[in-house]
C-alpha cells in the first residue's frame, strides 16, 4: 500500500509506504500509484489507550469487546489495554483465557492486564501473555480488588522479577471525608446532587496513595504506573517518585462546575475536580509533565446511572472522544499536535516497552490515523458506537478521523468497519 501526500504531526509532508503490515518507507516522495491519496490530510501514529474497561466477561449489557473495539477504532485508537475487573477477574490463568477467548472479536489491538487479590495466581498469570498488573489497589484505598501493603509488596517484586509494569489505582479510602453523607442528595436520579461524590473522595486521599504506593514498591526496580491522576498534588508525587502518570480526558475536560448538567453522569473514581485543579491538571498535561492521556472507558447503562449520588455505579465512556478532543486542542493551537502524538501514542509505547507501536517510522506497525483537522463536529452520542450509547462530553467538538488502519489493514473508513484483526500485543513480543 502507498499512502502520499500525508502531513505528519512534525509538519513534513510525506509518503509512505506499507508492506506485511508494517512501514517500509517513509519519504518526501516516493514511486508508484497511490492507494491512499491524504491530500494534504494529517497522519497519525494510531492511539493507545493504556486504560479500558471493554466489561466482558460478565457485563457484556454495558460493552463487549466487539463494540468497544469498534468504538476505539472509529476514535483513532488502535491498542488498547483492558483492566482485569471483570467476572471472572483477570486473577488467574483460567480468568485470563477466557477474557483471550471473547477478546478475540476485538477489531484493534488489544493488551490484557491482570489482577491481584488475596487468592490471585501470579504462577499462572505470568506464564501468559500478560501486559501489565492493573488497576492495582491498596487496603487503605478505594476499590473491589483492595490487597493490603505486604501483598502489594510481594506483587510488585513478582512484577519486577517478570519485567511487568504495576498500574495503580491511587486513592486511600481513609482519607475520604465520611461527613458528606450526612449531608441531603438533592434530587433523585441525573438530578442528584453528583458534587457530593467530589466531596467525599478528596484530593488528599490521591496524593497519599501515590506516595505510599510508591514507597511500599521501594527498591525493587519495578516500574509503577499511576492511573488516572486527577490531581496536580497526585502528578507531582507521581513525578517526584520516578513514576509515570496518566490523565483521563474526564479529568482534563471537566470539573465540578460540570456536574449541576451531569449529575450522577459524572459520577466516576477519582471524582471531578474543582476548576481550578482542572486548570492546573491541564498545563501539567501541556507542559510535558504527565506522560500519556488514557480514557478510563468505562462504560455503564443509562438506566444504571440514572439512581441517586451513592448507588449509581462510577464510570464514563471515553474511548472514542479521547484523541477527538485531543485534536480540537491542537487545531486551535492549544497544544501542538507533536505533543497530542506524544500523549497519545509515543509516550505510552516507550512505557510499556511496544517496541513497534507510537511512531510513523520505517520498521513500525502501520497503526495509522487520517483526519482533516479543519473539519471539528460537536460530540453527539447517536453518532458513537459505544453499547452504552451516550457520552459526557455531548457537544464539545471534536475532531475525528476519516480513516484507520491497524498493521497495514483498514478497520475504519468514512463511517464504516472493515475486518476484526486485533491480536495481544505481548504475544508478539510487544508488537
Amino acid at each position: 500500500m502507498l499512502i502520499t501526500n500525508a502531513v505528519l504531526p512534525d509538519e513534513r509532508e510525506v509518503d509512505i509506504r506499507i508492506e506485511d503490515g508494517r512501514i517500509a518507507a517513509v519519504e518526501p516522495s516516493l514511486d508508484g500509484a497511490a492507494d491512499i491519496d491524504a491530500d494534504g490530510k494529517r497522519l497519525f501514529p494510531g492511539a493507545i489507550d493504556v486504560h479500558v474497561h471493554f466489561r466482558q466477561p460478565g457485563f457484556s449489557h454495558k460493552e463487549t469487546w466487539e463494540t468497544g473495539s469498534k468504538s476505539a477504532a472509529a476514535g483513532g485508537v488502535t491498542t488498547v489495554v483492558d483492566q482485569p475487573n471483570t467476572d471472572p477477574a483477570t486473577t488467574d490463568g483460567e480468568g485470563f483465557d477466557r477474557k483471550a477467548e471473547l477478546a478475540a472479536a476485538s477489531y484493534i489491538d488489544y493488551g490484557i492486564n491482570g489482577g491481584v487479590t488475596a487468592d490471585w495466581s501470579p504462577e499462572e498469570l505470568f506464564e501468559r501473555p500478560l501486559f501489565a498488573l492493573g488497576e492495582v489497589f491498596l487496603a487503605d484505598s478505594t476499590g473491589e480488588m483492595g490487597i493490603d501493603a505486604d501483598l502489594f509488596a510481594d506483587a510488585v517484586e513478582r512484577a519486577g522479577a517478570h519485567d511487568t509494569i504495576v498500574t495503580v489505582h491511587a486513592e486511600d479510602a481513609t482519607l475520604f471525608d465520611e461527613s458528606v453523607k450526612d449531608m441531603p442528595a438533592v434530587g433523585a436520579g441525573t438530578d442528584a446532587n453528583a458534587d457530593l461524590w467530589s466531596a467525599f473522595r478528596t484530593p488528599e486521599a490521591e496524593q497519599a496513595a501515590v506516595e505510599r504506593a510508591i514507597e511500599v514498591a521501594g527498591d525493587t526496580g519495578t516500574d509503577v504506573h499511576i492511573a488516572h491522576t486527577s490531581t496536580p498534588e497526585g502528578i507531582e508525587a507521581a513525578k517526584d517518585g520516578d513514576a509515570t502518570c496518566e490523565v483521563t480526558t474526564h479529568h482534563l475536560f471537566l470539573s465540578r462546575d460540570d456536574l449541576d448538567e451531569l449529575g450522577t453522569h459524572g459520577r466516576m473514581n477519582p471524582p471531578l475536580r474543582d476548576e481550578e485543579r482542572r486548570r492546573d491538571v491541564y498545563e501539567a498535561v501541556a507542559d510535558g509533565t504527565v506522560d500519556m492521556i488514557a480514557t478510563d472507558h468505562a462504560p455503564h447503562t443509562l438506566a444504571e446511572k440514572d439512581a441517586g449520588v451513592w448507588d449509581a455505579p462510577s464510570g464514563v465512556p471515553g474511548v472514542e472522544t479521547m484523541l477527538p478532543l485531543l485534536l480540537e486542542e491542537a487545531r486551535q493551537e492549544r497544544f501542538s499536535y507533536e505533543r497530542v502524538r506524544d500523549l497519545i501514542a509515543a509516550n505510552p509505547a516507550d512505557t510499556f516497552d511496544l517496541d513497534r507501536k507510537g511512531r510513523i517510522e520505517e520498521g513500525y506497525d502501520a497503526d495509522l490515523v487520517l483526519f482533516d483537522p479543519s473539519e471539528a463536529t460537536e460530540i453527539d452520542a447517536e453518532a458513537l458506537h459505544s453499547k452504552c450509547q451516550w457520552t459526557p462530553f455531548t457537544g464539545l467538538p471534536g475532531v475525528f478521523p476519516d480513516l484507520t488502519m491497524v498493521r497495514g489493514e483498514v478497520v475504519y473508513q468514512d463511517g464504516e468497519f472493515g475486518d476484526a484483526v486485533g491480536r495481544n500485543v505481548r504475544e508478539h513480543g510487544g508488537q
